[in-house]
């Protein structure tokens, strides 16, 4: 049986924090979809396609890597796809305590996806994309922040 994960988030804009938890989970499991939810939570700077752009410039050497997005519940969509894994980064213990509880409402509603936390490295423990986009308004330095792929885009778009 292959393994097929799904790697859940806004990724507005992708970080080297993200791209670490992708290439980490990438030599784990035969397929891993980094899905950009489209939440509507959140006011997103970067447009979904955006985003799946982004993404696909910074994963381009993973070959089993699929860059998607997705509407509506992770549980669901992750039957949809026929992930049996969901990743989920955590970079402090206030992130374990919120998707620990997001991981038990996901096995409720599909039993058959569970949930695999990977601990970020200590390097990217302070990275979240809203430090990334605040740096960047300012013209800050985002080297080991943002890949190199798409430091131009982010500081395009957050300094138009």
């Amino acid at each position: 049986m292959s393994s097929i994960a799904v790697y859940p988030g806004t990724f507005d804009p992708p970080t080297c924090g993200h791209l670490d938890i992708i290439t980490r989970s990438a030599k784990v499991f035969d397929t891993l979809y980094v899905a950009v939810l489209n939440n509507s939570d959140k006011t997103p700077i970067f447009s979904v396609d955006e985003r799946k752009n982004m993404l696909s410039r910074i994963t381009n050497n993973l070959n089993n890597v699929v860059i998607t997005s997705f509407n509506g519940l992770l549980a669901d969509y992750a039957k949809q796809i026929n992930a049996n894994v969901i990743v989920k980064g955590l970079r402090a213990v206030s992130d374990y305590e919120y998707e620990y509880q997001m991981a038990l409402i996901n096995n409720k509603i599909n039993p058959a996806a569970d949930t695999f936390f990977l601990t970020t490295t200590a390097e990217n423990s302070f990275l979240s994309s809203s430090v990334v986009k605040d740096i960047a308004r300012y013209k800050g330095d985002l080297t080991n922040m943002v890949p190199s792929e798409i430091q131009s885009i982010v500081y395009s778009k957050l300094t138009e």
